[in-house]
This record gives C-alpha cells, sequence and structure tokens, in this order.
C-alpha cells in the first residue's frame, strides 16, 4: 500500500484509495488494471466512520437468587395488605397482581352458565365445555382482578388466566395486557409482549399500583386477528359502532341546538335595547 495525496491509502494494482482509518480493515485481491480503463471515479475517497466495527450488545444476565431475594425482602417491607412474595428454594417466587379490566367491547360467554365455584377451580372445571350456547354481555368497567402468580407465569397465560376466571370464550388473541405508568402528572401505557413476566415487573416496581399497575384492553395495535371472530360477533361489533354513531350525532346536534337558542337569546336581548 502507498499513501496517497489526498489523505488515504491507496493500491499501486487498482487505484483503490481509503482513509487511513480504515486501512487496516481492509484486504484487497486486485490487479493492475489496463491504463485506458481507468476512470477518474476509480479515486475517489468514500467517508469512512471512526467506529467501522460496532459491538455487539450484551443482554443483561439475569438477576442470581441471592439478588431475588434480596428485592423481595425490600418489596415485602413495604406491603401493607399482607399479599407479600415468597421465594421458593428453586428461585422461582411466586406473588399477587392486580389487572385492571377495561374492556370497551362486550365478551363472549356460555349461556345460561352459573358462575364458577371453588369446587370448579380446584377441579379445574371448564363449565364452557359443558354448553354450545353462546351470549355477549359487557364486563363491569374498570373492574380488578387479582391473579395469585409465578415468576415464570407470562403475559400470555395471564390473559388466558383471566378469560378462564370470567368464563370468557372468545379469542385469547383479542385482548393484550399493558403496564400504567405515572409520570409527571401523565398517564403512560405501554403493552406487554406475550413472553414478559408480570411478576418480575412488579417486583421491580414496587407494591405501589401508583407506580404501576397492569391493564386488560382489546388489542388494538394493528395485530387484531379478525378471522379470529365469529359471524355473529363482527355483526354485534357493527351494531355497536352504528349506536355509537347515532349517540355521537345526538350529542354534535344538542350541542349546537343550544348554541343557536343562546344566540338567539343575545340577538333578541341587543334588540330590545335602545339603540
Amino acid at each position: 500500500m502507498e499513501t496517497d495525496t489526498s489523505g488515504g491509502f491507496g493500491s499501486p494494482d487498482c487505484r483503490y484509495t481509503c482513509h487511513q482509518q480504515c486501512h487496516s480493515l481492509v484486504q484487497l485481491d486486485c490487479r493492475r488494471p489496463d491504463p485506458g480503463q481507468l476512470s477518474p471515479e476509480g479515486t475517489i475517497v468514500l467517508p469512512c466512520s471512526q467506529n467501522v466495527t460496532k459491538a455487539v450488545e450484551e443482554k443483561p444476565e439475569p438477576p442470581t437468587v441471592e439478588e431475588i431475594k434480596e428485592k423481595i425482602e425490600k418489596y415485602n417491607a413495604k406491603v401493607t395488605n399482607c399479599l407479600l412474595m415468597k421465594l421458593s428454594d428453586d428461585g422461582t417466587y411466586t406473588g399477587f397482581i392486580k389487572v385492571h379490566l377495561k374492556l370497551r367491547r362486550p365478551v363472549t360467554v356460555p349461556a345460561g352458565i352459573r358462575p364458577q365455584s371453588i369446587y370448579d377451580a380446584l377441579k379445574e372445571v371448564n363449565l364452557a365445555d359443558t354448553t354450545d350456547r353462546r351470549t355477549s354481555f359487557y364486563l363491569p368497567l374498570d373492574a380488578i382482578k387479582q391473579l395469585h402468580i409465578s415468576s415464570t407465569t407470562t403475559v400470555s397465560e395471564v390473559i388466558q388466566g383471566l378469560l378462564k376466571k370470567f368464563m370468557v370464550v372468545d379469542n385469547p388473541q383479542k385482548f393484550a395486557l399493558f403496564k400504567e405508568m405515572r409520570k409527571d402528572g401523565q398517564v403512560l401505557l405501554q403493552k406487554l409482549p406475550l413472553t414478559e413476566f408480570p411478576l418480575y415487573l412488579r417486583l421491580l416496581a414496587g407494591p405501589d399500583t401508583d407506580v404501576l399497575s397492569f391493564v386488560l384492553k382489546e388489542n388494538e395495535t394493528g395485530e387484531v386477528e379478525w378471522d379470529a371472530f365469529s359471524i355473529p360477533e363482527l355483526q354485534n361489533f357493527l351494531m355497536i359502532l352504528d349506536k355509537e354513531e347515532k349517540d355521537k350525532i345526538q350529542q354534535v346536534k344538542r350541542k349546537y341546538e343550544k348554541f343557536k337558542q343562546r344566540l338567539q337569546q343575545s340577538l333578541k336581548e341587543a334588540g330590545d335595547k335602545p339603540g
């Protein structure tokens, strides 16, 4: 290699030119070209970054059992409702999370089925399988469900567990679990991946639900599997949307009707005043 007058290094065989910083990173296997075939573009010096090779980002190491034990002790010291976390010998741990149900659409449940009893829960009886009849209804707005889960329980399993407790037979892909955080007076919502572990997030945030809470909502991020809905469900959605549209139209009409009345009243009062 020889030094080129442009400040880079050039090859005497192919007239390749590069920056000095890139010299040690370039390997050439070229032959001297015919002088008649050279072009001015053959000596262009391309910009070269100082950081040619990027370091591979290393994933953080999972916490050790001692670190988990220390975090659990700090967590339990802040608990005021006896809902403590418990560490097992194998390094896993169990605890409680609360999930707010903020569903705006009706859910599908078995028709004519009584609520699940403690006996059914212990025996893992799925009452939804005992009938083919289905009906739809709205879950109570902002209902809260408390779950006892393990550190190995994923978001996907939490969603399925919630649907089972309410005997909802809709496809779990219709729903998503979000973490809700409050920062600088604002409420921030972030959708959790299905492989995330909610109890670990609870452990890191502490027991204060004002710092972190979990919310179950409809999956509205463009990933809804519409094929998972049945025809009656889709028709039900259309009916709900049609009703919401009519209600919105009536609200707008009432708003401007009141505005019209106030405007007419103001004009009348202005006309009655001596001019």
